[in-house]
């Protein structure tokens, strides 16, 4: 089902994760630290990692910001002692795929782990299928703004591909199919994650800043997706 490595100090939480994980059909292999993690990726593989935020000499953040320094795109999902958004967030700026706050449910962590495999699963067949049929697309105009293509879920700006995360993806076409109208975090959360009730609002405003990001890469001056404070986000009305 996939090969997990689990990051963590404490020998009870690897033993309670590590049997969870197997019960349910996944291969799982531990590391106390955060070098042992990093020696471990250098010459085996790894679907998804469980990396603990709170880990002796390098912690879990900077693990995570060299695995994504050095290009590696396996999903991960933290794991953090402290209740306090901005490890949250930091953990998901720096290309975490979800987070977990100790004391947790194993059950609940091997939920997470099947959702975040299904979603980068997802992504990787996507992406995988934007290559292949990038040279035959028709060119779109780049003096057009936003062009969606519903059915193979792609997006252009400005004329350019852009390359999207499935949930980056489905935010960004439900601000477009209702161009100008202000949305809540709380109701983003609900038409676009739907059931997974357990992401935090703020998870929004990371997904936001990636799309900000993305499509000022191609068009610095292009205000796309505005904020309105206090209130929440909309899609600029003139594109």
């Amino acid at each position: 089902m996939g090969h997990i490595l689990v990051v963590d100090d404490e020998p009870a939480i690897i033993t309670v994760v590590r049997e969870r994980l197997e019960r349910d059909g996944f291969s799982v292999r531990a590391a106390a630290s955060g070098e042992e993690a990093l020696e471990y990726l250098e010459t085996e593989p790894a679907d998804l990692i469980v990396l603990d935020v709170m880990l002796p000499g390098i912690d879990g953040l900077e693990v995570l910001r060299r695995l994504r320094g050095q290009g590696k795109t396996m999903p991960v999902v933290v794991l953090t002692a402290r209740d306090e958004d901005v490890d949250k967030i930091v953990g998901l700026e720096l290309g975490a795929d979800d987070y977990l706050v100790k004391p947790f449910n194993p059950r609940e962590l091997t939920a997470r782990v099947r959702a975040v495999l299904r979603r980068h699963y997802e992504a990787r067949a996507l992406e995988a299928e934007v290559t292949e049929m990038r040279a035959v697309l028709e060119t779109p105009d780049p003096e057009e703004g936003l062009r969606f293509d519903e059915p193979r879920r792609r997006v252009w700006f400005r004329g350019q591909l852009v390359q999207l995360r499935p949930r980056e993806f489905d935010l960004l076409h439900f601000l477009a199919r209702h161009k100008g109208q202000v949305f809540s975090r709380e109701t983003l959360l609900s038409h676009v994650w739907g059931h997974e009730s357990y992401i935090d609002e703020r998870t929004v405003d990371v997904h936001v800043r990636r799309l900000r990001s993305k499509l000022s890469g191609i068009d610095p001056d292009a205000q796309v997706i505005l904020t309105e404070w206090g209130v929440g986000y909309r899609l600029a009305e003139d594109l």
